[in-house]
C-alpha cells in the first residue's frame, strides 16, 4: 500500500504522497512542521485544525482540503482517514484501508496527553509505520508537571536575582505547550515574533493561552528583569539576545535527557520536554496497534528495528530524507526549513 520513492512515501492505489520531500501533485500532511509539510505541492490534504498553520507556512493561496478527525474519504481505491497523533495542534496519523488491509502512518506522535491538542488515538492495523526519533531505552519522559515545576522554579529564582529567563523552545507546538503548563503569575511573558505568530493561530483555534507580549524589534535592554522570554533556538548567540541584559538561558528539548547535552548546547539549564514518544511510548504503541508488520522511520530506526526483531516481531526500516530532531538548539526555525526538535 505504501512504497518509498525519491519524493517520499507514495500510495500507488490512492495516487498520493504522505509528507512528501519534493513537490508532488497530491500531498497528505500529518502536521505542519517543516520536515513534514514542504512547499510547492499542487494540493494539500490535512486535518481541519492544521489548516491555519499550514497556510501560514505555505501561503494563503495554496490549495488545501481539510477533513475532521475520523472522517473517512475515498482516494481512488483507498479509504483514508486522519486520527489524532498528540504531537502538536493539527497533527494526525494517516489510516489507509485497501482490499481489507489497514496500514497506519503515525507521523510524529507523543503519548502524554496535554492541553494544546487531542490525545493520541491508538489504531488497530495490519501494518504500522512509526517514527522513532527517541528510539533508545535511555529516553523516558518524566510527567509534564515535574518539568513545568522545574521551569517555574528556575524562572522564580531568576526573578529574585533580577534576571530575565530566556527559554529556547521551538515556535510551533513546544512553546504553546510550555505556555499552557507554566505558572503565568510568576511574571510577564514575552515572545519572539516567530513564536507569537503561532500563538495567534493557536488562540484562533480556541486555545486559551496566557497573555504574552511580542518583543519589539526596537526593544532596549531594560524592563525584562523577572520576565520569561520564549524564543526559537535559532536566536541563540545572536544580537537579538543581547537586549535582555542580565539573563539565564535554558533549552526545552527531549535531548536534555542526555547527560552533557546542556553543556554542548551552551545553555544554563536544560528541560527534558519533548513532543515525541519516548521508548516506553513507542513500544506500548506498537503493541496496541496489533500490527503484524512494523515499519520504522526517523531517528534511531535501526536500533528499534533490531530490538523488535529480537522479540520476534516483523520489523524493518524505511528510509527518510529527514532523520528527526537536531541535537543542536541553534536549528533554524524558519518556515522554509526542516524544524527539528519539537
Amino acid at each position: 500500500m505504501i512504497v518509498s520513492t525519491e519524493n517520499g512515501l507514495y500510495c500507488p492505489a490512492g495516487d498520493f504522497y504522505i509528507d512528501p520531500w519534493n513537490p508532488v501533485r497530491r500531498a497528505v500532511i500529518t502536521h505542519a512542521h517543516g520536515d513534514h509539510a514542504r512547499p510547492g505541492n499542487d494540493h494539500y490534504l490535512c486535518v481541519r485544525s492544521c489548516e491555519g498553520i499550514l497556510r501560514y507556512r505555505m501561503g494563503d493561496d495554496v490549495s488545501v482540503q481539510t477533513v475532521e478527525y475520523g472522517e473517512s474519504i475515498g482516494m481512488n481505491e483507498v479509504r483514508l482517514s486522519l486520527h489524532p497523533a498528540g504531537h502538536i495542534l493539527g497533527s494526525a496519523q494517516v489510516r489507509l484501508e485497501h482490499k481489507g488491509e489497514v496500514l497506519v502512518v503515525s507521523g510524529d506522535y507523543k503519548r502524554q496527553p496535554e492541553a494544546t491538542c487531542p490525545p493520541f488515538e491508538p489504531l488497530r492495523c495490519n501494518t504500522f509505520l512509526t517514527e522513532s526519533t527517541f528510539g533508545l531505552p535511555i529516553y523516558k519522559w518524566a510527567p509534564d508537571q515535574i518539568i513545568f515545576d522545574q521551569i517555574n522554579s528556575w524562572w522564580s529564582k531568576n526573578k529574585a536575582d533580577g534576571k530575565a529567563s530566556v527559554l529556547l523552545a521551538y515556535s510551533l507546538g513546544k512553546a504553546q505547550r510550555i505556555l499552557m503548563g507554566i505558572d503565568a503569575r510568576i511574571g510577564p511573558i514575552y515572545t519572539h515574533g516567530a513564536t507569537e505568530a503561532i500563538n495567534e493561530i493557536y488562540r484562533a483555534s480556541g486555545l486559551k493561552l496566557p497573555e504574552t507580549s511580542r518583543v519589539a524589534l526596537t526593544s532596549k535592554s531594560t524592563g525584562f528583569a523577572g520576565a520569561l522570554v520564549l524564543a526559537p533556538p535559532s536566536v541563540q548567540n545572536t544580537a537579538w539576545m543581547r537586549r535582555f541584559g542580565s539573563q539565564s538561558v535554558a533549552f526545552a528539548s527531549g535531548w536534555m535527557k542526555v547527560r552533557g547535552m546542556r553543556r554542548r548546547s551552551a545553555v544554563d539549564r536544560g528541560f527534558a520536554l519533548s513532543d515525541h514518544a519516548d521508548w516506553p511510548g513507542l513500544l506500548g504503541t506498537i503493541q496496541e496497534t496489533g500490527a503484524e508488520q512494523i515499519l520504522i522511520t526517523h531517528g534511531y530506526s535501526d536500533t528499534l528495528a533490531r530490538y523488535l526483531q529480537e522479540q520476534g516481531i516483523n520489523a524493518s526500516t524505511v528510509e527518510t530524507q529527514f532523520q528527526g530532531e537536531s541535537e543542536a538548539p541553534a536549528e533554524n526555525d524558519q518556515s522554509s526549513e526542516p524544524e527539528a526538535d519539537r
